[in-house]
């Protein structure tokens, strides 16, 4: 049974108010009637989120939170007090942060990038916004090309950081961005390459022809939509053609040039015409 975790539990007992199930060890484990799934009987298995009750009991739940003990988020807090932060993470518990692990003082209605964890000396979950102190120092072993997912930390003069696979470090570099992103987003990012130091260059969209041969079919479906012909060509602002396509002018160029090498389509002077 791992705290903060979800685990898969056996119901041992139902009671008036709940379910109780078999967290080893730790005895029995309340999941409060509010969460029980419909017809679950003793000798069923439940897939459950365990944490502590606000006096501090091993209690069960079948929410989702948005957070797990290992991972990073992004979440809002709730209220503060004299002792830290209370942020808001899906469950009727809030998840606290000390003031010891905020890097500025947290505020009410703002969210922040933190870590959830567990408090070796209380055995309490908590969340630390010390972001650093909580990725990897290993070696990553991806090769460019992979596709990882990434939480957009925080904005620098060089681009933007993101938090790689709950793991790494990452940079997006600014002139990569064809987007707007901000922190606490996730998104699907591709490995350019995996510096000496650890850290990990992304970017956004696939590289080489692999991302230009999917552009092009979403090209071409678009301009099937339109009727067979769209104005837009290789002469058309970057800007124009990020709004309407999500892609790089470059990406979009290639595309062009990979359906009409194809004998899909045919350049006009008024844009792009599909051949008859």
């Amino acid at each position: 049974m791992e705290l903060g975790k979800f685990n898969t539990l056996k119901v041992v007992k139902a009671v008036d108010f709940g379910l109780y199930l078999d967290g080893g060890v730790e005895g029995e484990i309340l999941l409060p009637a509010r969460y029980v799934p419909a017809g679950c009987k003793p000798g069923d298995e439940l897939r459950v989120f365990i944490y502590l009750d606000n006096e501090e009991r091993l209690v069960a739940t079948t929410l989702t939170p948005r957070v797990q003990v290992g991972e990073f988020a992004y979440l809002e807090v709730n209220w503060v007090n004299q002792h830290g932060a209370f942020l808001d993470w899906g469950l009727m518990k809030d998840l606290f942060v000390p003031f010891a692990e905020q890097k500025m003082k947290m505020q009410v209605g703002k969210s922040y990038i933190v870590h959830a964890h567990v408090d070796e000396e209380s055995f309490r979950i908590m969340a630390s916004a010390k972001v650093e102190r909580y990725l990897s120092k290993e070696q990553p072993s991806y090769k460019a090309g992979d596709e990882v997912h990434v939480l957009v930390w925080q904005k620098t003069d060089l681009g933007f950081k993101v938090i790689v696979e709950n793991q790494f470090a990452g940079l997006i570099y600014e002139n990569e961005v064809f987007r707007p992103l901000h922190t606490g987003m996730e998104l699907t990012a591709y490995v350019k390459q995996v510096r000496p130091d650890g850290k990990i260059d992304l970017i956004l969209q696939k590289p080489g022809q692999a991302h230009v041969e999917d552009f092009s079919s979403t090209l071409l479906d678009y301009i099937r939509e339109q009727g067979g012909h769209t104005t837009y060509n290789d002469k058309s602002p970057a800007e124009e053609i990020y709004e309407v396509f999500g892609v790089s002018k470059k990406t979009f160029k290639r595309a062009v040039g990979d359906l009409y090498k194809k004998r899909l389509i045919e350049l006009t002077d008024a844009g792009i015409q599909l051949v008859k």
